[in-house]
């Protein structure tokens, strides 16, 4: 891409209280993953020599999350211009050119990200390079100002920006890039006089062109890639942004997304060709879908494999550990948690597989459970190849049924069973000829005298409580 070397800061150390969390700001995620870690991502694809990331006082969580990318400490929150300077120990020995991006901004691209080294990097060699943009909704972004002759004068920070200025489509997304040789100088000039009392990254443009040194501009023509995310609302939009990104990615690499919107992926999410996937499917991290794969509606899957050739759901959850073979079928409501399903087996109903492998070709029946936690341990469950379970059986780990072997419905499996066997734990069965009608009769009989008994409704002829009911003489 270039052969002159680079540095990243990337500005970490911001509390986010709009976001009222707890969490350090850059850790929330987008599309699993946290927001500070796709901006690392971004710089590693454009090959970017150096990072350090600038945290604040107590992120060590951060600073576990950027590894193993170099921290440095903001001590007290003085501004973007303060922040950059506290990269500068760790950059001591670097001559290159420095750039200044924020861990908010999940969306920034790698090729945005090349874009801004060529330009630093081009003949002119500026001493400052803005990354700007025109929103729909300006807002309270800083603009950038032009020079008569085009020039990049100056960015003005929206609270100090006069109205005139704040008329201004050309806003600073605040990406930066600075010329190696001046980078420290330029840092070390930026004053705090201005409404937050803060030492400004923007600054140094105005400061360059004081001192007779170009600035340029790059704008990127997408809003969305340099959005800074600050509350809640804002991280919504930024991962339905990503989302969008990751379904066009997989659909042009050659996957089938029948309701695309409805399908919510994760960053690392690996899906092969000729891959169908149904309505309202949720991939979570570490998943790999082979070839010819049909993922059909309403299947959770996280922390997964499933080999070409394999048909998983409707409704199936796929945990982390599951392995699903060549050709397998998982079907509704059937759950896999740390098993292999071997090529050609089926889980077709209903059924819970942990801990477990399942042999090639074996089948196992509606209701099945592997029984795997004894309430301190987790044991595991062996289904021999070709192996037939009934339906409703539960298979008590540990356990190995070997292979061809048939587990009759219903059974209840403590022990191991050997190679194609047949075992069944059902209680004999008994049958008492003619009870059910006898029951019936004599639950109806007692019904009978329970009833009470009726009252004869009494006429308006009748004779008055204690009347002979005699005629009386005339």
């Amino acid at each position: 891409m270039t052969d002159k070397t680079t540095a990243a800061v990337v500005l970490a150390a911001g509390l986010g209280t709009r976001m009222k969390s707890a969490r350090p700001k850059v850790l929330h995620e987008v599309a699993g993953r946290p927001m500070v870690c796709h901006v690392l991502d971004a710089l590693r694809t454009a090959a970017v020599d150096r990072t350090v990331v600038v945290i604040g006082p107590e992120m060590g969580a951060v600073a576990a999350a950027v590894a193993p990318a170099a921290t440095a400490l903001q001590a007290e929150r003085l501004g973007t211009a303060h922040a950059v300077l506290a990269a500068r120990d760790a950059l001591t020995a670097f001559g290159g050119d420095i750039l200044v991006l924020f861990g908010d901004t999940p969306l920034l691209t790698a090729e945005t990200i090349a874009a801004m080294r060529r330009r630093i990097e081009g003949p002119d060699r500026p001493a400052v390079v803005v990354l700007g943009f025109q929103p729909r909704d300006p807002a309270a972004y800083g603009r950038v100002i032009l020079a008569a002759d085009g020039s990049l004068a100056a960015i003005v920070e929206y609270k100090d920006a006069t109205e005139a200025e704040r008329r201004v489509p050309l806003c600073n997304s605040g990406v930066m890039a600075l010329r190696g040789d001046v980078a420290w100088a330029l840092l070390d000039a930026v004053g705090n006089a201005n409404a937050k009392g803060e030492y400004y990254l923007t600054d140094v443009v105005a400061i360059a062109r004081r001192r007779g040194l170009g600035s340029a501009l790059v704008e990127v023509s997408d809003e969305g890639e340099v959005m800074g995310v600050n509350a809640r609302a804002e991280l919504a939009v930024a991962e339905a942004i990503m989302q969008d990104r990751l379904r066009s990615r997989a659909m042009a690499n050659g996957a089938t997304l029948i309701d695309p919107a409805s399908v919510h992926l994760s960053w690392d999410t690996t899906i092969g060709r000729d891959v169908t996937i149904g309505p309202h499917v949720f991939f979570g991290r570490g998943v790999r879908i082979g070839d010819d794969v049909d993922i059909r509606a309403y299947c959770h899957i996280e922390g997964a494999t499933v080999e070409p050739g394999a048909i998983v759901g409707p409704f199936a959850r796929l945990r982390p550990g599951a392995r699903i073979g060549r050709d397998v079928h998982i079907g509704n409501f059937v759950e896999i948690k740390e098993a292999l399903v071997e090529t050609g087996a089926k889980v077709n109903h209903l059924t819970y597989v942990g801990d477990a492998r399942v042999g090639a070709g074996a089948n196992v029946g509606a209701g099945t459970i592997t029984c795997n936690y004894d309430g301190f341990a987790k044991h595991r469950t062996d289904i021999g190849a070709g192996a037939f379970i009934g339906s409703n059986a539960a298979l008590v780990a540990p356990v190995t049924i070997g292979d061809g072997a048939v587990v009759g419905a219903g059974s209840v499996i403590t022990g191991d069973v050997p190679a194609d066997a047949l075992v069944i734990t059902r209680a004999p069965v008994k049958e008492v000829a003619g009870w059910a009608a006898k029951n019936r009769a004599r639950k109806g009989a007692g019904a009978a005298k329970r009833k009470p008994a009726a009252t004869a409704p009494r006429s308006d002829t009748s004779a008055p409580a204690g009347a002979s009911g005699r005629k009386k003489a005339g």
